[in-house]
């Protein structure tokens, strides 16, 4: 199944952590790295008095299902030193966001598949669109238009 996971953090050597976070998933059984997109400096969100953020996505091909995928990027995250239940939207060494699987949706506790906030942030749909330009965001439409949507 081919899945997209935004990448970000904003606290530290910001770039040497979002390679830490790959090289991790490269290593996470079930998991190949397709493609990372450019890294970009992006202002945050909801929260805004932190650092800018750095980010990205990772298109990956996976035999692990949306819940265990979930379970391997926080895992990821603990790794590189992030503890939840901070600030929300506040900073974070390291931020990992299931943000598409497939054609999938999805809505349980812990894991809304596309992720819920997806068409509206700008941050996680430029790297898709370097990734993937004609990625239809399930229930939402092609990553470029809701792109275009944001101008």
């Amino acid at each position: 199944m081919r899945a997209y996971v935004g990448l970000g953090s904003n606290l530290g050597d910001r770039e040497a952590t979002l390679r830490q976070a790959v090289a991790a998933l490269r290593e996470v059984p079930g998991v190949r790295i397709v493609a990372v997109s450019a890294f970009r400096e992006t202002d945050p969100v909801g929260f805004l008095d932190q650092p800018r953020f750095l980010n990205g996505a990772a298109a990956i091909e996976t035999e692990l299902s949306p819940q265990e995928l979930l379970a391997a990027l926080l895992e990821v995250e603990r790794g590189l030193g992030r503890i939840r239940g901070g600030e929300r939207y506040g900073p974070r060494t390291v931020d990992l966001d299931l943000l598409v699987y497939g054609d999938v949706t999805l809505a349980e506790p812990g894991l809304e598949i596309p992720h819920p906030r997806l068409h509206e942030r700008r941050f996680a749909l430029e790297p898709l669109a370097e990734l993937a330009p004609g990625l239809e965001i399930p229930g939402k439409g092609p990553v470029e238009a809701l792109l275009a949507e944001l101008n």
